[in-house]
């Protein structure tokens, strides 16, 4: 029986380019999209290649079964000593069994990639709908938060005395709120995702994990400092008003002060703090080739996306469209190379504008055909 070969195509395309294709790995399941996030992040691609080259996942399967059976922690299997993460492999080899074997899986759950998702601590998945209104239950059956339209809100008073996480989901096209169990409000823009403590437990920091872009709005605690960890930046605070954006497809890492103060580190250089004011940008370059830059800014450009506005000055038609593909949830293709780098200058609203109205109006400025096919957006060669 043939392996399922999209994982692999990915994982092959990485070792060969050093990065991820942004727009074949959302294609990807969300469990073969964690599994691939952990590879790339440990360096282990190349690894984790030749495992499963060198492998049947067929005549292994039952001998990996009978191994995690025996563990209760993550184990190596006795023929890849060698291997520094086996738990990561394990995933990976159960995954592609279960692509094998997948129509003999009676209970196979199917995920739209246009649903927001929210993933509990035990991996279930739960989907929440735009206008939903529902009750958040962890594992033991408690109570822990509730939905209301689109914003989640975690109780307070949960019962939880040790670190247990949930990561929600937002697809391209859409936007919505979490409010953290300390009070911290939270807007997450399309294409994001953020994991986060269910419940934050007092001696530790309050810390969260973004991908993606996020305005946070955060509850001060003097005692417990709330740190947002994004790609290798860290941006701690006590109490304040702030934007980040850190999409994987971004060559930098954008921190705008609206109000308040943060202090901004590195995963390599966590000790040399650079403090951020209101009115003010911190941008990292994750090139590594220097820590941050400042820039006095106007903050609405970077936080007007919470109401719908998409707003670009002097920026590559390139840059513009993975903008334009996140807040649309469309493809957008260009055959018209002569046209990545024309810079755009402009606003448009979401909430009014349709994606060919902000195309009409761009191709005025700068000549250029396309057509709109569902959600595939094909700009035409001269």
């Amino acid at each position: 029986m043939e392996i399922q070969p999209k994982v692999i195509k990915v994982l092959r395309k990485i070792n060969a380019k050093g990065n991820i294709d942004v727009k074949k790995f959302k294609k990807l399941s969300v469990e073969e999209q964690e599994l691939i996030e952990n590879l790339y992040k440990e360096g282990l691609i190349e690894e984790a290649l030749s495992f499963i080259d060198s492998m049947d996942v067929n005549e292994n399967w039952e001998e990996l079964q009978s191994e995690l059976k025996k563990h209760s922690s993550p184990v190596v299997p006795l023929w890849k000593k060698s291997l520094r993460y086996a738990a990561i492999f394990l995933g990976l080899i159960g995954v592609l069994f279960l692509l094998q074997h997948k129509d003999v899986i009676d209970s196979e759950i199917k995920l739209n990639g246009d649903e927001i998702q929210l993933v509990l601590e035990n991996g279930d998945i739960q989907i929440l709908k735009a206008n939903g209104d529902q009750v958040i239950v962890s594992n033991s059956g408690q109570q822990i938060g509730s939905q209301k339209g689109t914003e989640i809100k975690y109780n307070s008073n949960t019962e939880i005395d040790k670190l247990v996480y949930n990561k929600i989901r937002i697809p391209d096209g859409k936007t919505f709120n979490v409010t953290l169990s300390d009070g911290t409000r939270i807007c997450l823009n399309s294409g994001s995702s953020l994991r986060f403590p269910v419940r934050f437990i007092k001696g530790l920091k309050r810390e969260v994990f973004l991908e993606g872009e996020a305005f946070f709005n955060v509850t001060k605690d003097k005692l417990h400092p709330f740190v947002v960890n994004a790609d290798a930046v860290h941006v701690q605070v006590l109490g304040t008003k702030f934007n980040v954006s850190s999409y994987a497809e971004d060559k930098v890492v954008n921190t705008v002060l609206v109000e308040g103060s943060v202090a901004l580190s590195t995963t390599t250089r966590p000790n040399d703090k650079t403090m951020l004011t209101p009115g003010f940008k911190g941008a990292f370059d994750k090139s590594g080739k220097a820590l941050f830059s400042l820039e006095k800014v106007d903050t609405e450009y970077y936080t007007n996306w919470m109401k719908g506005e998409i707003a670009f000055k002097s920026i590559g038609f390139k840059e513009i469209t993975q903008k334009l593909e996140r807040t649309y949830n469309v493809s957008i293709s260009n055959n018209n190379k002569d046209l990545d780098e024309v810079k755009f200058s402009g606003s448009f609203d979401r909430n009014i504008e349709s994606i060919n109205e902000v195309m009409e109006a761009m191709s005025k400025i700068y000549s250029f055909n396309y057509k709109i096919t569902e959600n595939n957006l094909i700009i035409i060669t001269k």
